[in-house]
C-alpha cells in the first residue's frame, strides 16, 4: 500500500491546545484556513489578551472545563501543542512545570477515554541530553537535563502507556511567529538586536530547526493517519544556537557587534542546557513517503561558514527586518 493510500481525510472538528505557543499559534491560522468552521483553538483563561472567533479560554488542567469542551464540540481530533517551554521558569518552579506538561496531558487523556478520537501530541528534542555527533533515533533512551525535557519524557511515556494508537512527533526549534513577541528562537534574538542589545548564543548547543510552514503540512498529514508511536520531526540542517543567532543578525542587518558567543559550561547552571540533539528523521519521511521538512533557512547562502561569518555584509546582498519575515519566518519556497 501506498503511502499515499494510508492518510485518509482529517478527522474534524479538531481542537488544538496550546495556541499561545510557536507550534499552536501557527497552526490555528493554517488549519482554521483550511477547514474553515472546523477548528477550536484552547488558550489559558489567563491569557485574555489573545482572542478570535475560534479561540476557547479553557485551561487545559481543567478537567471539567475540558469535558465541557468536548461535550459541546464533539472533537475528532486533537492536535495537543500544550505546555511550558521556558526552560528557566520550569527550573525554579517545577510543580508548575510538571502541571502544565505532564498533568494537562494525563487531563486530556482522561476526556479522551473510550472516544476514537484522533491525537497527535507534539514532543520536543529536549528529552535528550547530547550526543557525540547527534542524530537521535527514536530508539534510543531519554536522558533530559532540565525539567523541561523531564516532564516531556514523562508526557511521552504517559501516552505510550495509556492511549499507544497517538503519534508523538519530537520537534526541534519551530520557526515562526510567536503571540507575544517573544516565545519564539528568532523573536527572542531578533528582540535584542532590535534594541541594539547584546545576545550571547551557545556554540555548542545544536538544533534541527523546522519552518512551522513545514510543520503545519506534517501535523496534517499525520493527523489523517493511523500510524502511532514516536517519531522525530526534525529538519536537515543542524544548526547551534550561535550559528541561528548569525543569521538573524546578518539576514536583518543588524550591528554584528552585539552577537556574542560561548560554551554550555561558561553560562553557569541555571538552567541547565542540552548539547548536541540533532534528530534523524528518516523514520517519518518513510511513514510519509517524502522529505518532510525543507533546511531552514531555506537558501544555503544563509548557512554560515565561520565564526564571523555575520560580520560580512556584500553591497549586493538584500538584509533588513523585513527579510526575516520573508526568509526566516515564512519558508520562501511556500510562498508562492
Amino acid at each position: 500500500m501506498s503511502a499515499d493510500a494510508m492518510r485518509r481525510e482529517t478527522p474534524l472538528p479538531l481542537l488544538i491546545t496550546g495556541v499561545a505557543g510557536v507550534p499552536g499559534y501557527n497552526a490555528l491560522p493554517y488549519f482554521t484556513a483550511k477547514y474553515p468552521g472546523q477548528v477550536v483553538g484552547v488558550r489559558q483563561v489567563n491569557n485574555w489578551r489573545m482572542l478570535g472567533e475560534n479561540i476557547v479560554a479553557c485551561d487545559v488542567e481543567d478537567v471539567d472545563g475540558l469535558k465541557r469542551l468536548f461535550d459541546q464540540y464533539q472533537f475528532k481530533a486533537v492536535l495537543n501543542c500544550g505546555g511550558s517551554c521556558a526552560l528557566k521558569s520550569c527550573e525554579m518552579d517545577p510543580s508548575m512545570a510538571w502541571r502544565i506538561n505532564f498533568e494537562s496531558v494525563r487531563n486530556l487523556l482522561h476526556v479522551l477515554e473510550g472516544s476514537d478520537t484522533r491525537l497527535v501530541q507534539l514532543s520536543i528534542d529536549l528529552v535528550y541530553s547530547d550526543k557525540d555527533g547527534g542524530g537521535y533515533f527514536e530508539h534510543e533512551p531519554t536522558d533530559p537535563v532540565t525539567i523541561y525535557g523531564k516532564t516531556m519524557a514523562a508526557a511521552e511515556n504517559l501516552i505510550q502507556l495509556e492511549r499507544p494508537e497517538t503519534a508523538i512527533l519530537r520537534i526541534s526549534l519551530p520557526m515562526g511567529i510567536s503571540f507575544n513577541g517573544h516565545a519564539g528562537a528568532i523573536d527572542w534574538i531578533q528582540s535584542r538586536f532590535m534594541k541594539d542589545k547584546p545576545a550571547t548564543l551557545y556554540y555548542d548547543e545544536i538544533r534541527t530547526p523546522t519552518y512551522t510552514d513545514c510543520l503545519n503540512r506534517v501535523i496534517d498529514d499525520m493527523l489523517g493517519r493511523t500510524t502511532s508511536g514516536i517519531f522525530h520531526a526534525g529538519g536537515p540542517r543542524r544548526l547551534s544556537l550561535y550559528q541561528i543567532a548569525q543569521i538573524i543578525n546578518r539576514v536583518g542587518d543588524y550591528n554584528p557587534k552585539n552577537l556574542m558567543g560561548c560554551m554550555r559550561l561558561e553560562a553557569g547552571p541555571m538552567p541547565p542546557r542540552a548539547g548536541d540533539v540533532t534528530m534523524d528523521s528518516t523514520k517519518l519521511a518513510d511513514e510519509l513517503g517524502y522529505d518532510p521538512f525543507d533546511p531552514w533557512p531555506y537558501h544555503d547562502c544563509w548557512m554560515p561558514t565561520h565564526h564571523d561569518w555575520h560580520h560580512e555584509r556584500p553591497a549586493e546582498e538584500l538584509r533588513g527586518p523585513e527579510q526575516i519575515l520573508e526568509l526566516l519566518y515564512r519558508n520562501p519556497r511556500l510562498q508562492f
